[in-house]
């Protein structure tokens, strides 16, 4: 027992608040307020499908530093013992336990708390709920109260088991997916194959998923700066379809955002590709965010770019018997299992649990945040060399003019063509006097000129295609700005030194 209340407490201290389904106190005690905790925690756990609620006396509420506790658990309360008390007066009797532990060498007092099961834990008369960190009267709060009732009668609100509030459903995109993965559904029986109805034969929050309408937008929405305050590029839509279609839209589209950059640094004969981002771990937290994003509540994953960046969101959190520990071990724990289910039949994930330590392996844990309603993971772009703009601000990757090819214009390694790529750039058509480049900008830039008079000069639709040919000129001090102290300067010029 000792070394799984160890463990317990390990998880709990863990999370970077106190969540609603346990507590955190030093020395506190108040022998009728405990009981409306037990009451109270005790009903929450219910709600959110876990099968406990802690009480720990020796963690700091806030800082969640174990401190170490003198709080009596033998002690009496008006002549009668605390445990008997408290039991006394708790309807029904759901065996709550008290145990000391020795934890980092301090003492700890651990009250575990079952579930309420058939019915709400009451406490001298009253029922209590958690809502936040708020110890409340469940009576005050009706939504609370049914919700809880519901999940009593029902067990907790899952896809299966949560009816849709569409009920005229095609599957006709689900039957031609399943077709190009080499799968054949039964027409006759495909419905309670994969568990598209309720108990009372209605079609349920998979089937609404699954179906020709999901009724949900899914959206990739790509801004200019570091935040949602910059200029948005766009923003794709890729929902109101069957999920599985948007799912590979959205990895469609992270495979077009993945500019390769070409690595000439140190380079002998073979130039090297680089990725700007890791596909390996962008694929798998898109594909995580849509099994385990908490589809009950109405909203899809969101997908953000930045120009640094790139932000999956999936709403929830961790499932009630998943652990910190275990979750960045790959123990898969679906927080939907009939949706895993059927993705795991279509091959799109391996049940093997590699998902997130994929993403570790790529960029180390502190890309994944556990946010109150949502877990987010961040794929940093892993840039060779930074364009700037005058401002300072870093020329973004996503969302340029794309030719016939789908391969951003002016991209590195781009298929070249009359209409792509600017005269004078590499393996671009020469112009008609046959000048190199080089001798182009020596010749215009007599007289100071700006990079964007350059690149008209020269034909160019960017200020990169310019700046790879301009840095060696600066460098070999044939090309000087007239700004030098402030190379980034949007007033910068640049002039051919005679």
């Amino acid at each position: 027992m000792s070394d799984k209340l160890i463990a317990v407490v390990k998880d709990l201290i863990s999370h970077k608040h106190e969540e609603e389904w346990f507590e955190f106190k030093v020395n506190w005690f108040e022998p009728h307020e405990l009981g409306e905790y037990i009451s109270a925690l005790s009903n929450v756990a219910t709600l959110q499908g876990r099968d406990c609620g802690y009480f720990v006396w020796g963690v700091e509420n806030n800082t969640h530093k174990v401190v170490g506790t003198t709080f009596d658990v033998h002690q009496d309360v008006k002549h009668e013992p605390l445990k008997h008390y408290l039991a006394r007066q708790l309807t029904p009797d759901i065996g709550f336990s008290f145990d000391e532990i020795q934890y980092e060498g301090k003492r700890l007092v651990v009250l575990t708390i079952p579930a309420s099961t058939k019915m709400p834990t009451v406490f001298d008369g009253k029922r209590y709920i958690r809502i936040g960190s708020s110890k409340e009267n469940l009576m005050k709060y009706p939504e609370y109260e049914s919700q809880l009732f519901y999940t009593l009668r029902n067990g907790m609100p899952t896809v299966s088991n949560t009816e849709s509030e569409y009920q005229e459903m095609t599957f006709n995109k689900l039957f031609l997916y399943f077709e190009t993965k080499g799968v054949t559904l039964n027409r006759r029986t495909f419905k309670k194959n994969l568990g598209l109805l309720t108990v009372d034969g209605k079609f349920n929050l998979l089937a609404q998923l699954l179906s020709d309408d999901c009724h949900l937008p899914i959206r990739f929405a790509v801004f200019a700066g570091n935040n949602k305050a910059s200029t948005m590029y766009s923003v794709k839509e890729f929902g109101y379809t069957c999920i599985l279609y948007s799912l590979d839209q959205v990895l469609d589209y992270g495979k077009l955002l993945n500019i390769p950059q070409a690595d000439e640094r140190d380079r002998q004969t073979v130039r090297k590709e680089v990725p700007l981002f890791s596909a390996a771990a962008f694929e798998e937290a898109v594909i995580n965010a849509f099994v385990h994003n908490r589809w009950l509540d109405g909203n899809a994953p969101m997908f953000t770019a930045y120009q640094d960046r790139i932000e999956i969101l999936s709403r929830g959190n961790l499932p009630p018997k998943q652990t910190i520990d275990g979750f960045f071990a790959g123990e898969s724990i679906p927080v939907n299992q009939a949706l895993s289910d059927v993705f795991i039949k279509l091959h799109i994930t391996e049940h093997t649990g590699r998902g997130v330590p994929r993403i570790t392996e790529a960029y180390g844990k502190d890309v994944i945040r556990f946010n109150e309603n949502s877990i987010v993971v961040t794929v940093p772009y892993e840039r060779l060399g930074q364009e700037v703009y005058g401002d300072g601000q870093v020329i973004p990757p996503v969302d340029v003019p794309v030719n016939a090819e789908n391969v951003p214009v002016g991209a590195k390694n781009a298929p070249v063509n009359a209409e792509n790529v600017p005269v004078g750039a590499k393996n671009a058509p020469v112009n008609a006097e046959n000048v190199p480049v080089e001798d182009e900008i020596l010749s215009f830039c007599t007289t100071a000129k700006n990079v964007w008079e350059i690149a008209e000069h020269l034909g160019y639709k960017d200020k990169r295609s310019v700046r790879k040919n301009l840095n060696p000129l600066i460098k070999q001090g044939r090309i000087a700005m007239t700004i030098p102290d402030k190379p980034n300067s949007r007033f910068q010029k640049y002039v051919t030194i005679r």
